[in-house]
């Protein structure tokens, strides 16, 4: 135990690197290491001008201060554990301590210790030590080795003196602000005298509460590093589980490879060995031709030179005629022949150079990682109920660059917004090279979330809002009535939600969204007969029939201004049916009685008239208007049972027929177009193209029409019915 003990007295820590020596006076600097005060001085020195030092310890360039090395702080906890230390190793090796509570200078050996003076005394000093009354409590207490281990519990100092040579005995208890160091109370009038002073206990409560703040900040850093230290151990064993399979594909996909190779040969040489035989056996049969014919030749040149060398006249004569007769047979026999092989000697294989070259470049290693926050979605913000919806995903690295492979796990799925939070899940389509098609049929209308991950990270544009409409074949659903006094001639819906009615009892009805009343508008005389009501950026634009007037009015009902009187010049009106503000303010009113349409600006200035030519027919009375997202008017031509569209400046463009009465109407950003037939007593739906797709039918007198897309619903006033229903699609 002594060892370690002494060991530790001899620690590395209280050594200075730059003297090898114990610290004397040890000085702090920013970077947290200490050297003596000397050393620095002598450092400090060497660099001349320069201000920055390098600290030997971590090789950190650490800025010199102005005043140099006096104004460094003194590391007072290093300079007490090198005092211990060296208090230790003198007790522990036998050696005397001297006495520091005499004066004088004493240099007697020290018996004993006072815990309460942190003080060594000899013998003298603890006879005077005892004689004191105030110190007869303090706790003294007897040298020896088993002491030497509490020596830095029981000397730890909790005061500190001033170096001023005058000051010695004065404590530290004082903060200069403006020089940033501790002084004494002696200090404040004479070195620091005027300067920014402050109690050491107060500095100290500063210093503690902001060491905590960093600490607490350390802390949370040091726990964030260690959460990605952990995250990046965890992707190297990744990666290493990663290459161990790929190594496995690979190893396995060239042993596949020359597995086929292999077998591929084979089967070549065998198809060789085949090719090479039929070749032969061709040859040999032309071959054993070629000998036959020639045996033929030399037996009749034999024989021909035979008779020539041994025959008589008479011989020869006889053998005339048969041997060249012989000849000819044989000659014609030949002359069938080819005399050329008759199959060729090549027997090549093509090189295949493209293979080679594919071979050289098969297979791939991917080096970065799909990023899901880089992976980019291209989808529409808007979907259609039992309508294929498509999401195309490009997955990219975590550098932005396209990631070429597939295999990833990507899923999608569609969440209604809503209290039963229904959702469908989407199929995905890998097609191998990064991409990737999600399709998603939508089961319900309403706002919805859509969530798209990978490998069960969210892309970058996941969770995203997506808002689907209903589909106008399943709009069947009375959701709600509401019951107006009188009999409704038209419906509103204002931006807040408010459903304003206007009846034939000359009043226009205001009903909050749960269809209780609000408000009535309409004072005697106000209107006579508000036929059509419009709602723009909170205007209330009413088409006030019998008064052959357009009336604006606040939402309360205070009237703003008016325009129009009877008559059938520009700007007088016959009986106005229909009331429309467009996104150019301008305000559009179907003159019924005079069987035309007029724009105006928003001061009720005439601007054009549309008299309705253009296909087969004129319009006749004109009733309700509706414009497109193109900015296009539809007029529902009462009269004449057509709806007809034309251009912001009244060019014809269609007609829509078969209708009978269409009375109200309204028109949705995708164009399609919804009618109320008044004497047909139905709701009635065309697509953009002006097909009819579905009849809401059994309606008593339909009049007007209000479409709120954003909430999903259809309101559709009822003269005879004395209502107004609310219709929703079908989920």
């Amino acid at each position: 135990m002594e060892a370690a003990m002494l060991e530790k007295t001899s620690n590395t820590g209280v050594i200075c690197q730059l003297c090898s020596k114990p610290f004397s006076d040890p000085r702090l600097l920013s970077c947290l290491h200490s050297f003596c005060y000397q050393c620095l001085q002598k450092e400090i020195e060497k660099v001349g001008t320069q201000t920055n030092f390098t600290c030997t310890t971590c090789q950190r360039s650490v800025p010199i201060p102005v005043g140099g090395v006096s104004v460094l702080p003194q590391n007072f906890h290093l300079a007490f554990e090198v005092e211990v230390a060296g208090y230790m190793s003198k007790m522990l090796t036998n050696r005397e301590v001297s006495c520091n509570f005499c004066a004088n200078g004493c240099t007697n050996p020290a018996v004993m210790f006072c815990c309460s003076c942190r003080m060594f005394l000899c013998k003298t000093g603890h006879d005077c030590h005892r004689c004191v009354p105030q110190l007869l409590d303090h706790n003294v207490v007897q040298l020896d080795k088993k002491i030497a281990s509490l020596l830095p519990t029981i000397m730890k100092p909790t005061k500190h003196y001033c170096s001023q040579s005058k000051h010695k005995q004065q404590v530290l208890d004082f903060y200069c602000k403006t020089c940033n160091c501790l002084i004494c109370r002696d200090c404040i009038v004479t070195v620091h005298k005027d300067h920014s002073i402050t109690e050491l206990s107060i500095v100290a409560e500063s210093h503690r509460d902001e060491m905590k703040g960093s600490l607490q900040l350390a802390q949370g850093v040091g726990s964030t590093l260690a959460g990605a230290i952990d995250a990046n151990k965890k992707m190297m064993q990744q990666i290493e589980t990663s290459k161990e399979e790929a190594e496995s594909t690979i190893m396995q996909l060239f042993r596949d490879l020359i597995a086929a190779m292999e077998e591929r040969k084979k089967s070549l040489l065998s198809d060789l060995e085949m090719v090479s035989l039929s070749k032969i056996t061709s040859l040999s049969l032309q071959k054993e031709q070629f000998e036959k014919l020639q045996q033929d030749i030399c037996q009749y040149t034999e024989a021909t030179s035979h008779v020539l060398q041994t025959h008589t006249d008479h011989e020869v004569v006889a053998l005339g005629e048969l041997l060249p007769t012989e000849l000819k047979a044989t000659l014609k026999k030949v002359e069938k022949v080819s005399l050329t092989p008759n199959v060729r000697s090549y027997l090549t294989v093509p090189q295949h150079k493209h293979f080679l070259k594919e071979i050289s470049e098969l297979g791939k290693i991917a080096e970065l990682s799909p990023d899901p926050h880089e992976s980019k979605c291209t989808f529409d913000q808007v979907a259609r109920v039992n309508t294929v919806y498509h999401i195309k995903v490009e997955t990219m690295t975590e550098t932005g660059r396209p990631y070429p492979c597939g295999g990833l796990v990507m899923k999608a799925e569609l969440r209604q917004r809503s209290q039963d939070g229904s959702s469908v899940l989407g199929e995905v389509v890998d097609h191998g090279d990064g991409t990737y098609t999600i399709s998603i049929i939508p089961r319900a209308a309403g706002p919805h979330q859509l969530h798209i991950t990978m490998d069960g990270e969210h892309l970058q544009s996941s969770p995203c809002d997506l808002k689907v409409k209903g589909d106008y074949t399943t709009l069947c659903n009375v959701q709600q009535v509401i019951k107006v006094n009188g009999k409704p001639l038209c419906v509103a819906v204002h931006e807040n939600r408010d459903v304003f009615v206007g009846s034939n009892d000359d009043r226009i009805y205001v009903f909050d969204d749960s269809g209780h009343l609000k408000n009535t508008i309409g004072s005697k005389g106000l209107f006579n007969c508000p036929f059509d009501i419009c709602i723009k950026k909170g205007v209330v634009y009413v088409a006030d029939m019998w008064n052959n007037r357009i009336q604006m009015l606040t939402a309360t009902g205070e009237l703003i201004s008016k325009f129009g009187k009877k008559g059938s010049g520009q700007g007088e009106f016959n009986g106005p049916g229909g009331v429309l503000v467009d996104s150019k303010d301008r305000v559009i009113v179907s003159d019924s009685g005079n069987n035309r349409v007029q724009v105006f600006d928003p001061n009720g200035k005439w601007i054009l008239t549309i008299d309705g030519s253009g296909g087969n027919h004129p319009y006749k009375s004109p009733r309700g208007l509706a414009l497109d997202s193109q900015g296009n008017i539809y007029v529902a031509a009462f009269g004449s049972n057509t709806i007809k569209a034309f251009t912001s400046d009244g060019a014809y463009i269609k007609t829509y027929g078969g209708l009978n009465s269409p009375r109200g109407l309204a028109v949705d950003e995708d164009g399609y177009c919804l009618v109320s037939e008044g004497r047909g007593n139905c709701l009635s739906v065309f697509d953009p193209q002006g097909q009819k797709i579905h009849t809401v039918e059994n309606l008593i007198a339909p009049t007007g029409i209000a479409l709120v897309s954003e909430h999903f619903s259809v309101y559709v006033s009822s003269l005879d019915g004395g209502n107004v229903s609310k219709y929703t699609f079908a989920q």
